[in-house]
């Protein structure tokens, strides 16, 4: 009786940690697709979305034209080579204007994500903006949808309208949120978001990022990495957790 006791004991132990191990494993194509190294998308070659997420928008874009809104599409799916390019360039320019290593990247993560950590790496991501009202320069600002900005009548009408699409501001206005700044033009679809965050919790960071060609990443400790996780990839829009 003791040895069957044993044995049952030594059995549950191991199924336990078997299917612990699996729910914090990730395949590899699933590490490709959610850092940007692997594009598969869709159809759509402009702005390369998933399926289900262009038919939502389709939709959203639709209901607002109808009220007089004319929703464009700024930015939306990111590869990682992409947002290399972009971490690599902004790094570069800190350094010319002499700014050591970490308020070099505290600067450049006020709005953009390291390579491999960016939503728009998913196909679930939009950036948008109304069409109609002709900007000068950067249309990607804060102020231009608050107020009497040329985008406010998009972000009222976003405010009342985009959750019934499945579609969720990122980086709110909370005050006591942290991590990046708020952008009241970015948009996730949460059907598919949310259960792509969860997935890509398991990652590894530290190991992501070992082998890239990421400017600055000698400066990744493991409290830097740590706090990244918690304030930047994770602070964001209770409804997209």
């Amino acid at each position: 009786m003791t040895s069957f006791k044993s044995f049952k004991f030594v059995f549950i132990f191991c199924l336990i940690t078997q299917l612990s191990a699996q729910k914090q494993t990730i395949t590899q194509a699933s590490v490709l697709k959610l850092t940007g190294q692997c594009n598969d998308h869709s159809n759509d070659k402009k702005f390369d979305l998933i399926e289900d997420v262009a038919i939502a928008f389709a939709k959203m874009k639709q209901a607002a034209a109808d009220d007089g809104i004319q929703i464009k599409i700024i930015s939306s799916s990111r590869s990682f080579e992409r947002q290399l390019v972009i971490w690599n360039t902004k790094y570069s320019q800190n350094k010319k204007d002499s700014l050591n290593p970490t308020d070099n990247i505290n600067k450049i993560i006020e709005y953009s994500t390291i390579p491999g950590t960016s939503r728009h790496h998913w196909g679930t991501e939009l950036d948008l903006i109304d069409a109609e009202p002709m900007v000068e320069g950067d249309v990607l600002l804060a102020h231009l949808f608050e107020d009497q900005g040329p985008y406010a009548l998009f972000k009222k009408w976003m405010d009342i309208n985009s959750n019934s699409f499945g579609f969720y501001l990122v980086y709110t206005n909370d005050i006591d949120r942290k991590g990046f700044k708020y952008e009241p033009w970015h948009y996730s679809y949460a059907p598919l978001s949310k259960p792509f965050l969860k997935e890509y919790l398991k990652i590894n960071l530290d190991s992501l990022f070992k082998d890239k060609k990421i400017l600055g990443k000698e400066y990744f400790t493991e409290e830097f990495i740590k706090n990244y996780l918690k304030d930047y990839i994770l602070d964001i829009s209770p409804k997209l957790k």
